[in-house]
């Protein structure tokens, strides 16, 4: 491959826009997005929107997401809303199409004091979602809005999925995520990349557990043998969850806190167990799976029951060989473009877990460089934006070309399924 004067043509087409690029992004940290403010969920959406049907000439839909439960501290189930994914499609009819998926919320409460950018002495962007990703997002309009001046544009219709509610799993964009992956033939996925530039190539599965132990409450001090203690229980149950590590290679168990319980002179009745895995593979998480379901159905002590809810919201991604070719295609790529591209494995998951179980190579990791993500640390380079937007525009512009076969890719993919 080569850098070809259309080529060239859409990358100066990044390159002469950075600072709109950069500021836009800085503007949409500005709003609050956690992933349960849904009025800031709901208001930055509507600027990503207006932006949007401002730069790019594509079908514009706002997608209704249905409602998940939530299992609170006490085991009390409510519906947790979620605003509307934000859906972006261009040739839908191209024989080829293209996959892209960020998120629009973030990890950062209303309440969180971490509200804005400002720009560190070293000269690194210190924001809430600058990283983590609303400079993902900026990449994708950049690169998108380049590549629709490419004349090989043509050949290639492309989809984008914004989602309100990847940071808590992606429970209601999910199936959205599955038909985009089934239906399309490359995912580009804009998760940060690491703060050396590199990209995350396995990721390990993860899985999101709740289990509720409901007891009997009584006086602990005059009728303390007619209570059943919950949290009691909890602990032991905890305890056997913890002792799943070391079972098996790869497999982790994160007992990550119980909750419930009473005031010390009442045997508590109620008890939450919250807790993740990760696991390498489909056959780990098939086994870790079945040993969750057997502690969770097995009561430590007569006169407890368990409720248990979560599962497995991340299949695992391993370097099969669709993978590896791929990774290997956007390595020539970047070495065009002077990036020196490197893949690490990772124990993180993010929507190219799903997109990958749905039969879809993908690349998830191309959006800016950055680091202490999920911290009031967090950062961004800016000159990464304009680095990270040309690597995808380029992507975009040899899969026109026929240079990247992404249907071959496909294919190579459905044959591991």
């Amino acid at each position: 491959m080569q850098i070809l004067p259309d080529d060239q043509a859409a990358l100066n087409h990044v390159a002469v826009r950075e600072a709109a690029i950069i500021d836009r992004a800085i503007q949409w940290c500005d709003l609050n997005s956690g992933s349960r403010n849904v009025e800031g969920l709901t208001q930055q959406l509507g600027l990503l929107e207006a932006e949007a049907r401002r730069s790019l000439a594509c079908q514009i839909e706002r997608v209704p997401l249905a409602d998940t439960i939530e299992v609170g501290d006490t085991g009390v189930l409510t519906p947790q809303p979620h605003p509307p994914a934000l859906k972006l499609t261009m040739r839908p009819e191209a024989p080829t199409q293209i996959v892209m998926t960020g998120h629009y919320d973030t990890v950062y409460p209303a309440s969180s004091a971490f509200q804005s950018v400002k720009r560190r002495a070293d000269g690194a962007l210190h924001g809430p979602g600058i990283a983590d990703m609303k400079g993902g997002i900026s990449v994708i309009l950049a690169a998108l809005e380049a590549f629709e001046t490419h004349p090989a544009r043509e050949s290639v219709g492309w989809t984008v999925l914004l989602s309100p509610d990847e940071e808590i799993g992606s429970l209601g964009s999910g199936p959205l995520l599955a038909k985009l992956g089934a239906r399309g033939h490359l995912g580009l996925t804009y998760e940060p990349a690491m703060p050396d530039g590199s990209l995350a190539g396995a990721r390990k599965g993860s899985a999101n557990w709740r289990l509720i132990v409901r007891g009997r409450s009584a006086h602990a001090g005059r009728a303390f043998d007619e209570g059943r203690n919950a949290i009691a229980g909890a602990a032991i149950l905890g305890a056997a969850l913890h002792g799943l590590n070391g079972q098996r290679d790869g497999v982790t168990v994160n007992v990550a806190k119980i909750t419930g319980g009473a005031p010390l002179n009442v045997v508590p009745d109620i008890a939450v167990i919250h807790f993740n895995a990760r696991v390498p593979d489909k056959a780990a998480a098939d086994w870790t799976a079945e040993q969750v379901a057997a502690i969770a159905r097995d009561a430590p002590f007569e006169g407890l029951s368990m409720e248990l809810h979560g599962g497995f919201t991340r299949p695992p991604k391993p370097a099969d060989a669709s993978q590896q070719a791929l990774m290997d295609i956007v390595t020539r790529t970047g070495t065009l473009l002077g990036q020196d591209i490197v893949f690490k494995s990772s124990g993180g998951v993010c929507e190219g877990n799903n997109l990958h179980a749905a039969g879809l190579p993908n690349i998830d990791t191309l959006g800016v460089r950055g680091g202490d993500i999920h911290s009031e640390n967090e950062f961004a380079w800016p000159e990464s934006f304009v680095e990270r937007a040309q690597l995808s525009t380029l992507i975009l512009a040899k899969v026109a070309s026929g240079e990247i076969d992404a249907q071959a890719l496909k294919r190579l993919r459905l044959e591991t399924l």
